[in-house]
């Protein structure tokens, strides 16, 4: 069996509102939501991987808070696990940095479902909201 490749994303949250970001790539996810995060690099844990993809995608600084119970399958081998997050450095770039094209503040829960977010997320937002 092929071992799992972790893919993390931040539920990265501010008061009462949620950052959502915008695919750019690749072409079949463009145009949809996601929350920010990315691969697990080889010796990273998962929280490390979290900070750095925060940093590299958005240009901020993060505090990793509490894991999202579950884990949701992405294209295999990759599965998707979500931690919450908050600001502890900067504010997310005007443009974003990579694989994005734009980057929305949500507030929860009026604005949560106003976007159309990739399904793995739909799922893992639910989750978000069943632990809060």
């Amino acid at each position: 069996m092929t071992e799992r490749i972790v893919v993390v994303g931040a539920a990265l949250l501010d008061d009462d509102r949620l950052l959502a970001a915008r695919r750019s790539a690749p072409p079949a996810l463009a145009g949809r939501w996601e929350l920010p995060g990315g691969k697990v690099e080889p010796g990273e844990t998962p929280e490390a991987a979290l900070v750095r993809e925060l940093r590299e995608e958005l240009g901020v600084e993060a505090e990793v808070l509490d894991r999202v119970p579950g884990e949701w399958p992405l294209k295999p081998p990759y599965v998707l696990r979500i931690w919450t997050a908050r600001l502890s450095a900067g504010s997310p770039a005007p443009k974003p940095l990579q694989d994005h094209d734009e980057l929305r503040w949500l507030r929860t829960p009026d604005e949560l479902w106003t976007v159309d977010w990739l399904d793995q997320d739909v799922e893992a937002l639910r989750a978000l909201q069943a632990a809060v």
